[in-house]
Protein backbone atom coordinates (compact mmCIF):
# COMPACT_ATOMS: atom_id res chain seq x y z
CA UNK A 1 0.00 0.00 0.00
CA UNK A 2 1.67 3.49 -1.12
CA UNK A 3 2.15 5.88 1.82
CA UNK A 4 -0.95 7.76 2.90
CA UNK A 5 -0.09 11.34 4.44
CA UNK A 6 -3.51 10.77 6.46
CA UNK A 7 -5.97 8.57 6.63
CA UNK A 8 -9.22 7.15 8.31
CA UNK A 9 -8.65 4.21 10.37
CA UNK A 10 -11.90 2.32 10.81
CA UNK A 11 -13.06 -1.44 10.69
CA UNK A 12 -15.53 -4.39 11.31
CA UNK A 13 -16.05 -2.43 14.57
CA UNK A 14 -17.43 0.32 12.82
CA UNK A 15 -19.14 -1.40 10.18
CA UNK A 16 -20.93 -2.97 12.62
CA UNK A 17 -21.92 0.08 14.41
CA UNK A 18 -23.31 1.46 11.18
CA UNK A 19 -25.30 -1.95 10.55
CA UNK A 20 -26.90 -1.66 13.91
CA UNK A 21 -28.06 1.59 13.32
CA UNK A 22 -29.96 0.91 10.08
CA UNK A 23 -31.30 -2.64 10.69
CA UNK A 24 -31.77 -2.33 14.57
CA UNK A 25 -33.10 1.23 15.33
CA UNK A 26 -34.22 1.96 11.82
CA UNK A 27 -34.01 5.95 12.44
CA UNK A 28 -30.74 7.81 10.97
CA UNK A 29 -31.27 11.65 12.08
CA UNK A 30 -30.44 12.60 15.37
CA UNK A 31 -31.78 10.51 18.03
CA UNK A 32 -30.60 8.02 20.92
CA UNK A 33 -27.59 7.30 19.30
CA UNK A 34 -26.27 10.76 19.14
CA UNK A 35 -27.24 11.44 22.40
CA UNK A 36 -25.42 8.36 23.40
CA UNK A 37 -22.30 9.86 22.16
CA UNK A 38 -22.37 12.96 23.56
CA UNK A 39 -22.79 11.31 26.94
CA UNK A 40 -19.24 9.20 26.64
CA UNK A 41 -17.54 12.32 24.92
CA UNK A 42 -19.13 14.19 28.55
CA UNK A 43 -17.64 11.16 30.64
CA UNK A 44 -14.66 11.14 28.76
CA UNK A 45 -13.96 14.77 29.49
CA UNK A 46 -15.40 14.96 32.61
CA UNK A 47 -18.10 17.52 31.94
CA UNK A 48 -22.16 17.90 32.24
CA UNK A 49 -23.54 16.43 29.30
CA UNK A 50 -25.36 19.56 29.28
CA UNK A 51 -22.15 21.53 28.17
CA UNK A 52 -21.65 19.52 24.99
CA UNK A 53 -23.55 19.77 21.63
CA UNK A 54 -22.19 17.57 18.65
CA UNK A 55 -22.83 18.93 14.92
CA UNK A 56 -22.21 17.67 11.37
CA UNK A 57 -18.96 18.99 11.19
CA UNK A 58 -16.21 20.63 13.02
CA UNK A 59 -16.96 23.82 11.18
CA UNK A 60 -20.39 23.77 12.41
CA UNK A 61 -19.46 23.31 15.73
CA UNK A 62 -17.68 26.57 15.76
CA UNK A 63 -19.78 28.43 13.80
CA UNK A 64 -22.40 26.86 16.57
CA UNK A 65 -20.15 28.60 19.48
CA UNK A 66 -19.45 31.94 17.86
CA UNK A 67 -23.32 32.57 17.58
CA UNK A 68 -23.83 31.73 21.01
CA UNK A 69 -21.25 33.33 22.61
CA UNK A 70 -21.72 36.51 20.56
CA UNK A 71 -23.85 39.41 22.44
CA UNK A 72 -27.23 39.10 22.35
CA UNK A 73 -27.61 42.88 21.64
CA UNK A 74 -24.81 44.42 20.30
CA UNK A 75 -24.42 48.02 19.61
CA UNK A 76 -20.94 48.44 18.16
CA UNK A 77 -20.85 50.18 15.09
CA UNK A 78 -20.02 47.06 12.63
CA UNK A 79 -20.33 43.26 13.29
CA UNK A 80 -18.64 41.76 16.30
CA UNK A 81 -15.68 40.91 15.79
CA UNK A 82 -13.28 37.73 16.50
CA UNK A 83 -9.58 37.64 17.21
CA UNK A 84 -8.07 34.18 15.07
CA UNK A 85 -4.33 33.18 13.75
CA UNK A 86 -3.70 33.75 10.10
CA UNK A 87 -2.54 30.34 10.08
CA UNK A 88 -5.87 27.80 10.29
CA UNK A 89 -7.89 26.51 7.76
CA UNK A 90 -10.53 28.58 6.45
CA UNK A 91 -13.09 27.13 8.64
CA UNK A 92 -12.14 29.01 11.61
CA UNK A 93 -12.84 32.18 9.58
CA UNK A 94 -15.89 31.11 7.37
CA UNK A 95 -17.35 29.76 10.74
CA UNK A 96 -16.85 33.44 12.13
CA UNK A 97 -18.23 34.93 9.41
CA UNK A 98 -21.60 32.66 9.22
CA UNK A 99 -22.24 33.04 12.90
CA UNK A 100 -22.72 37.02 11.67
CA UNK A 101 -19.37 38.29 12.89
CA UNK A 102 -15.70 39.46 11.76
CA UNK A 103 -12.60 37.79 11.79
CA UNK A 104 -8.98 39.44 12.88
CA UNK A 105 -6.55 37.97 11.39
CA UNK A 106 -3.57 37.96 13.91
CA UNK A 107 0.12 36.98 13.40
CA UNK A 108 1.55 33.47 14.84
CA UNK A 109 4.66 32.20 16.92
CA UNK A 110 7.46 31.07 14.64
CA UNK A 111 8.34 28.88 17.10
CA UNK A 112 5.20 27.12 18.08
CA UNK A 113 2.49 28.23 15.01
CA UNK A 114 -0.12 29.19 17.56
CA UNK A 115 -1.48 32.88 18.43
CA UNK A 116 0.83 35.71 18.95
CA UNK A 117 -1.06 37.74 21.92
CA UNK A 118 1.25 40.64 21.04
CA UNK A 119 0.02 40.87 17.77
CA UNK A 120 -3.18 40.03 19.03
CA UNK A 121 -3.40 42.84 21.01
CA UNK A 122 -2.56 45.61 18.43
CA UNK A 123 -5.36 44.61 16.51
CA UNK A 124 -7.36 44.72 19.25
CA UNK A 125 -10.75 47.29 18.72
CA UNK A 126 -13.83 47.87 20.67
CA UNK A 127 -15.65 45.69 18.70
CA UNK A 128 -13.99 42.44 19.29
CA UNK A 129 -15.53 40.81 21.68
CA UNK A 130 -14.17 37.11 21.51
CA UNK A 131 -10.48 35.74 20.35
CA UNK A 132 -10.14 32.29 18.99
CA UNK A 133 -6.70 30.23 19.67
CA UNK A 134 -6.33 27.07 17.05
CA UNK A 135 -4.41 24.23 18.74
CA UNK A 136 -2.30 23.78 15.65
CA UNK A 137 -1.06 20.25 15.14
CA UNK A 138 -2.41 19.89 18.18
CA UNK A 139 -0.53 22.15 20.58
CA UNK A 140 -2.50 24.22 23.26
CA UNK A 141 0.52 26.64 23.74
CA UNK A 142 0.26 28.93 26.50
CA UNK A 143 -3.88 28.51 26.48
CA UNK A 144 -3.38 29.67 30.16
CA UNK A 145 -1.77 32.74 28.69
CA UNK A 146 -4.59 33.29 26.03
CA UNK A 147 -7.13 32.89 29.52
CA UNK A 148 -5.19 35.40 31.13
CA UNK A 149 -5.27 38.09 28.11
CA UNK A 150 -8.89 37.63 27.46
CA UNK A 151 -10.34 38.13 30.95
CA UNK A 152 -8.54 41.36 31.49
CA UNK A 153 -10.04 42.41 28.46
CA UNK A 154 -13.10 40.94 28.80
CA UNK A 155 -13.16 38.76 26.10
CA UNK A 156 -14.80 35.25 25.69
CA UNK A 157 -12.68 32.38 24.23
CA UNK A 158 -13.52 29.97 21.65
CA UNK A 159 -10.68 27.32 21.25
CA UNK A 160 -10.77 25.99 17.42
CA UNK A 161 -9.09 22.13 19.19
CA UNK A 162 -10.23 20.52 15.72
CA UNK A 163 -6.21 19.06 16.01
CA UNK A 164 -6.57 18.42 19.96
CA UNK A 165 -9.11 15.79 20.98
CA UNK A 166 -7.09 13.60 23.28
CA UNK A 167 -4.39 16.74 24.41
CA UNK A 168 -4.43 17.65 28.14
CA UNK A 169 -3.31 20.69 29.72
CA UNK A 170 -1.38 20.55 33.10
CA UNK A 171 -2.99 17.18 33.14
CA UNK A 172 -6.81 18.43 32.37
CA UNK A 173 -7.98 17.24 29.22
CA UNK A 174 -8.57 19.93 26.57
CA UNK A 175 -12.52 20.75 26.29
CA UNK A 176 -12.37 19.79 30.15
CA UNK A 177 -12.38 23.47 30.63
CA UNK A 178 -12.80 27.22 29.68
CA UNK A 179 -15.52 29.05 27.80
CA UNK A 180 -16.44 27.03 24.68
CA UNK A 181 -13.88 24.65 23.10
CA UNK A 182 -14.76 23.08 19.44
CA UNK A 183 -13.10 19.58 18.17
CA UNK A 184 -13.60 17.87 14.70
CA UNK A 185 -14.19 14.63 14.11
CA UNK A 186 -13.54 14.60 10.28
CA UNK A 187 -12.34 11.79 8.50
CA UNK A 188 -8.70 11.86 9.54
CA UNK A 189 -8.98 13.17 12.59
CA UNK A 190 -7.50 11.99 16.44
CA UNK A 191 -11.28 10.27 16.34
CA UNK A 192 -13.59 10.29 13.12
CA UNK A 193 -17.56 9.98 12.95
CA UNK A 194 -16.93 10.00 9.14
CA UNK A 195 -17.59 13.61 9.55
CA UNK A 196 -19.26 15.03 12.19
CA UNK A 197 -17.70 17.85 15.50
CA UNK A 198 -19.26 19.02 18.69
CA UNK A 199 -18.47 22.16 21.00
CA UNK A 200 -17.97 21.94 24.85
CA UNK A 201 -19.81 25.33 25.92
CA UNK A 202 -19.03 25.94 29.79
CA UNK A 203 -22.36 27.81 29.89
CA UNK A 204 -26.14 26.23 30.17
CA UNK A 205 -27.68 28.93 28.31
CA UNK A 206 -25.08 29.15 26.11
CA UNK A 207 -25.25 25.46 25.34
CA UNK A 208 -29.00 25.12 24.89
CA UNK A 209 -28.82 28.31 22.48
CA UNK A 210 -26.37 26.15 20.29
CA UNK A 211 -28.17 23.07 20.62
CA UNK A 212 -31.21 24.40 19.18
CA UNK A 213 -29.42 26.23 16.45
CA UNK A 214 -28.16 23.30 14.92
CA UNK A 215 -31.60 21.95 14.71
CA UNK A 216 -32.86 25.71 12.86
CA UNK A 217 -33.27 26.97 16.46
CA UNK A 218 -36.18 25.27 16.83
CA UNK A 219 -37.10 25.86 20.88
CA UNK A 220 -36.09 22.23 22.53
CA UNK A 221 -35.97 19.87 19.31
CA UNK A 222 -32.85 18.66 20.95
CA UNK A 223 -34.62 17.29 23.72
CA UNK A 224 -37.30 16.14 22.09
CA UNK A 225 -35.72 14.25 19.08
CA UNK A 226 -32.94 12.60 22.38
CA UNK A 227 -36.43 11.22 23.65
CA UNK A 228 -37.68 9.84 20.31
CA UNK A 229 -40.51 12.33 19.56
CA UNK A 230 -40.86 15.18 17.12
CA UNK A 231 -41.57 19.12 18.68
CA UNK A 232 -44.69 19.40 16.30
CA UNK A 233 -46.23 23.03 17.41
CA UNK A 234 -42.55 24.33 17.01
CA UNK A 235 -41.35 28.22 18.02
CA UNK A 236 -38.34 29.99 16.33
CA UNK A 237 -36.63 32.95 17.49
CA UNK A 238 -33.58 33.66 16.12
CA UNK A 239 -31.56 32.13 13.49
CA UNK A 240 -30.29 28.83 13.06
CA UNK A 241 -28.88 25.94 11.05
CA UNK A 242 -29.19 22.12 9.53
CA UNK A 243 -26.39 21.27 11.57
CA UNK A 244 -27.14 18.11 13.55
CA UNK A 245 -24.94 14.66 14.13
CA UNK A 246 -26.58 11.70 12.57
CA UNK A 247 -27.52 8.77 14.52
CA UNK A 248 -25.02 6.90 11.80
CA UNK A 249 -22.32 9.15 12.46
CA UNK A 250 -22.38 9.41 16.35
CA UNK A 251 -22.18 5.52 16.15
CA UNK A 252 -19.35 5.98 13.98
CA UNK A 253 -18.08 8.06 16.66
CA UNK A 254 -18.68 5.81 19.88
CA UNK A 255 -16.53 3.20 18.35
CA UNK A 256 -13.62 5.59 17.53
CA UNK A 257 -14.22 6.87 21.31
CA UNK A 258 -13.52 3.88 22.71
CA UNK A 259 -10.54 3.19 20.75
CA UNK A 260 -9.13 6.28 21.34
CA UNK A 261 -6.98 5.98 24.88
CA UNK A 262 -5.83 2.38 24.07
CA UNK A 263 -5.11 2.11 20.28
CA UNK A 264 -5.06 5.84 18.56
CA UNK A 265 -2.92 7.99 21.02
CA UNK A 266 -0.08 5.45 21.69
CA UNK A 267 0.12 5.02 18.06
CA UNK A 268 0.13 8.97 17.28
CA UNK A 269 2.53 9.23 20.28
CA UNK A 270 5.18 6.79 19.55
CA UNK A 271 4.70 7.93 15.63
CA UNK A 272 5.37 11.84 16.78
CA UNK A 273 8.32 11.11 19.24
CA UNK A 274 10.01 8.45 16.31
CA UNK A 275 9.97 11.34 13.99
CA UNK A 276 11.53 14.02 16.84
CA UNK A 277 14.22 11.33 17.49
CA UNK A 278 14.81 11.34 13.40
CA UNK A 279 15.09 14.61 12.77
CA UNK A 280 16.58 16.50 16.08
CA UNK A 281 20.38 17.96 14.97
CA UNK A 282 19.39 17.43 11.17
CA UNK A 283 20.39 20.63 9.43
CA UNK A 284 17.32 22.76 7.49
CA UNK A 285 15.29 20.97 9.64
CA UNK A 286 13.20 22.33 12.38
CA UNK A 287 9.92 20.92 14.80
CA UNK A 288 7.67 22.77 16.37
CA UNK A 289 7.81 23.97 20.12
CA UNK A 290 5.79 21.87 22.56
CA UNK A 291 5.41 22.80 26.51
CA UNK A 292 6.05 20.16 29.09
CA UNK A 293 2.61 21.38 30.36
CA UNK A 294 1.16 19.63 27.74
CA UNK A 295 0.28 16.54 26.82
CA UNK A 296 0.48 15.99 23.02
CA UNK A 297 -1.64 13.91 20.85
CA UNK A 298 -0.86 14.75 17.19
CA UNK A 299 -3.18 15.20 14.93
CA UNK A 300 -0.52 15.80 12.05
CA UNK A 301 3.28 15.69 11.26
CA UNK A 302 4.35 19.72 10.47
CA UNK A 303 8.47 20.33 9.87
CA UNK A 304 9.98 23.75 9.07
CA UNK A 305 12.98 23.41 5.89
CA UNK A 306 14.93 26.21 6.76
CA UNK A 307 16.85 28.55 4.14
CA UNK A 308 14.89 28.54 1.41
CA UNK A 309 15.07 24.83 0.77
CA UNK A 310 11.51 23.93 0.86
CA UNK A 311 10.67 23.36 -2.64
CA UNK A 312 13.56 21.46 -3.23
CA UNK A 313 12.57 19.08 -0.54
CA UNK A 314 9.53 18.52 -1.82
CA UNK A 315 10.24 18.20 -5.40
CA UNK A 316 13.12 14.95 -3.57
CA UNK A 317 10.60 13.35 -1.66
CA UNK A 318 7.70 13.35 -3.96
CA UNK A 319 9.68 11.83 -6.41
CA UNK A 320 10.13 8.86 -3.74
CA UNK A 321 6.54 9.07 -4.03
CA UNK A 322 6.06 10.37 0.03
CA UNK A 323 3.10 12.60 -0.41
CA UNK A 324 3.23 15.74 1.95
CA UNK A 325 1.05 18.51 2.65
CA UNK A 326 1.01 22.05 3.62
CA UNK A 327 -0.99 23.21 6.50
CA UNK A 328 -2.05 26.02 5.96
CA UNK A 329 -2.30 28.71 3.28
CA UNK A 330 -2.91 31.66 5.57
CA UNK A 331 -5.96 33.13 5.51
CA UNK A 332 -5.02 37.19 5.30
CA UNK A 333 -3.74 35.64 2.08
CA UNK A 334 -6.86 34.21 0.56
CA UNK A 335 -9.21 37.24 -1.27
CA UNK A 336 -12.27 36.88 0.67
CA UNK A 337 -10.08 37.65 4.19
CA UNK A 338 -7.36 39.60 2.84
CA UNK A 339 -6.76 42.65 4.94
CA UNK A 340 -7.31 46.17 4.27
CA UNK A 341 -4.49 48.35 3.43
CA UNK A 342 -2.52 50.12 6.02
CA UNK A 343 -3.01 46.58 8.53
CA UNK A 344 -0.47 45.30 10.31
CA UNK A 345 1.21 42.62 8.90
CA UNK A 346 2.51 39.40 10.03
CA UNK A 347 5.87 38.75 9.22
CA UNK A 348 6.10 35.00 10.87
CA UNK A 349 2.99 33.85 9.67
CA UNK A 350 4.49 34.52 6.07
CA UNK A 351 7.90 33.02 7.21
CA UNK A 352 6.39 29.32 8.81
CA UNK A 353 4.10 29.27 5.39
CA UNK A 354 7.35 29.50 3.36
CA UNK A 355 8.39 26.61 5.91
CA UNK A 356 6.18 24.41 6.70
CA UNK A 357 5.83 20.81 5.78
CA UNK A 358 3.47 18.24 6.36
CA UNK A 359 4.99 14.74 6.73
CA UNK A 360 2.96 11.43 7.20
CA UNK A 361 1.11 10.71 10.09
CA UNK A 362 -1.51 8.09 10.97
CA UNK A 363 -1.94 5.09 13.32
CA UNK A 364 -1.72 2.93 10.47
CA UNK A 365 1.99 3.94 9.74
CA UNK A 366 4.25 1.75 11.07
CA UNK A 367 7.86 2.75 12.41
CA UNK A 368 9.65 1.29 9.15
CA UNK A 369 7.26 4.03 7.44
CA UNK A 370 8.64 6.91 9.08
CA UNK A 371 12.39 5.71 9.04
CA UNK A 372 11.93 5.55 5.31
CA UNK A 373 10.30 9.35 5.34
CA UNK A 374 12.54 10.41 7.93
CA UNK A 375 15.53 8.56 5.42
CA UNK A 376 14.62 10.53 2.24
CA UNK A 377 14.31 13.75 3.98
CA UNK A 378 17.71 13.55 5.65
CA UNK A 379 19.02 12.40 1.93
CA UNK A 380 16.86 15.59 0.51
CA UNK A 381 18.63 18.02 2.49
CA UNK A 382 22.64 16.64 2.39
Amino acid sequence: MPLRLSMSIVGEAEAEAVRRVITEDGYLGIGKETHAFEKEVAAYLGVDEKFVVSANTGTAALTLAVDALRPTSWKGAGKPRVLVPSLTFAASFQAVLAAGCEPVACDVLPETGTIDLEDAERRLTPDVFAIMPVHYASNPWHIDAVYDFARRRGLRVIEDAAHAFGCRHKEKKIGSFGDAVCFSFDGIKNITCGEGGLCVIFNEEEARIAADARLLAVEGDTAARFAGVRTWDPDVKRLGWRFHMSNIMAAVGRVQLARLEPEFIPARRRLAALYAARLEGLKDAALLRQSPDDFIVPHIQVVRILNGRKDAVKAALAARDIPMGVHYKPNHLLTLFRPEAGDPPFPATEQLYRELVTLPLHPGLTDDDVNFVCDALAEALK
